[in-house]
């Protein structure tokens, strides 16, 4: 071997050496648990997920809600309680209300409403004939106009002849009485000085038969010198206050009705004319202006407010179905003056867009909604009857709540025909002309 080919010779370092196999090595990973706080709340959101599928409200997030446009008076109360809104709700819908009195409704613009819901026929009729098209509406319940007082003021109008205690269960205190209106328009003319009686209070002036003292209020240790009232709203605007004007036309026109039958239209207008100048005293003394009528009497100043507010029956149960809910009692301080011969009013939802179409169908048909208005205080109607009182008779008998009880005298008031009404009305109100848009 030449020198050239030893210094190529692989030395023994330089030998190479048998590589060995990569050894592969995977790491443990720790198997992450879940946050307390997850593990807490998943049965809880896997809960409400069953709940939502077993009620089909699955997808309600996601679904489109339709706000209807309303303009309202004071059935309003229904659509807003809050089960009445939730029952809406589960079927897309919401009603933004508009509170105005139903006349009020019936002669001002009506444009970009959905529906109406008018508390009386005569608002109901004079919306109806200013529409150019068919619509649709529903009658959905009935509710006796009343009076709503207190005890002691009760018990002094039955001392002057003019009222009389309903029997009441076991012989408790009543909180129902009949109301001779007859009798009780004499109260109110505040013309019958026949039965002056002195200085009943003792404040130097001599109080006549026609002031509180003067028919035996101060009798029961109270005192209270103002004339025999009944706190309205305004007959240009509310329907329980042109309900209450056809109640004191029908007595003042000897138990008739003004203008039915008559005709020749000029002398059923002179008949009109003259109920109205009769009857305009009685309403000039009364609170004419004041509106929420029932949320006055029904608050904790009511008694200082007014001595007797004009109100509608369901008002009253419903105030007695909670208050019996809250306290496990009546309330046998406020108590109800029925009226006789009476009025039943009956409110009318009128739809004037195919939005409005949908909630006039639902409220017509929809077995939750009505099973509500019972539970509210109302009398809700049924096909082929002009009301019912079983079913709502018993929900208050089951609350606790004495039931009224039918008058034997069941005169009725019909109202007179729209024209004659109006005619009444704008005289006893000095009303302001009517807007006569057409939505």
């Amino acid at each position: 071997m030449s020198d050239t080919d030893r210094s190529h010779a692989p030395s023994a370092p330089d030998t190479p050496r048998p590589l060995a196999e990569p050894r592969l090595t995977t790491r443990r990973r720790e198997r992450r648990r879940l946050p307390r706080h997850v593990a807490v709340a998943l049965p809880l959101a896997l809960a409400g997920l069953i709940s939502l599928l077993v009620s089909g409200n699955t997808l309600r997030p996601f679904e489109t809600i339709t706000t209807i446009e309303a303009r309202m008076a004071s059935k309003s109360d229904y659509f807003r309680d809050p089960e009445v809104r939730r029952l809406l709700l589960k079927h897309g819908i919401r009603v933004d209300i508009h509170r105005l009195g139903s006349r009020g409704i019936a002669t001002q613009s009506l444009k970009g409403m959905d529906v109406v819901f008018p508390s009386g026929q005569p608002a109901a009729k004079l919306i109806l004939n200013r529409q150019d098209h068919s619509v649709r509406s529903v009658r959905p319940f009935v509710s006796p106009l009343v009076l709503g007082t207190f005890r002691d003021y009760a018990e002094t109008l039955v001392r002057a002849g003019v009222a009389t205690p309903q029997p009441a269960r076991g012989g408790g205190r009543t909180l129902y009485y009949d109301l001779d209106m007859e009798n009780f328009t004499g109260l109110l003319d505040g013309r019958d000085g026949k039965r002056d009686t002195g200085d009943q209070d003792r404040d130097g002036t001599v109080e006549r038969a026609d002031t509180w003292n003067g028919i035996g209020f101060d009798k029961g240790g109270n005192s209270n010198s103002g004339r025999v009232l009944v706190r309205t709203s305004s007959v240009c605007e509310s329907n329980a206050a042109g309900t209450y004007l056809s109640i004191l036309a029908f007595v003042k026109n000897d138990d008739s009705t003004p203008g039915a039958g008559e005709p020749d239209q000029d002398k059923a207008s002179r008949e009109a004319l003259d109920v109205a100048a009769r009857i305009k005293p009685l309403i000039d003394l009364q609170g004419m202006w004041a509106d929420e009528q029932a949320d006055s009497y029904l608050s904790a100043l009511g008694e200082s407010i007014a001595p007797i507010s004009l109100i509608y029956e369901h008002q009253y149960l419903a105030h007695q179905i909670d208050y019996e809910r809250r306290h496990h009692r009546q309330d046998s301080s406020r108590v109800l003056l029925y009226p006789t011969p009476y009025a039943l009013t009956e409110p009318q939802l009128i739809s004037l867009s195919g939005k409005g179409d949908k909630l006039v169908g639902l409220i017509a048909t929809d077995p939750e909604l009505r099973r509500r208005a019972i539970e509210l205080g109302f009398r809700v109607r049924f096909s082929g009857e002009d009301g019912t009182s079983e079913q709502l008779n018993a929900h208050l008998d089951e609350n606790g709540i004495q039931v009224p009880t039918p008058n034997r005298d069941r005169t009725k008031v019909y109202e007179p025909g729209l024209d004659i009404l109006e005619k009444i009305i704008d005289y006893v109100g000095d009303c302001p002309p009517p807007v006569g848009d057409t939505p």
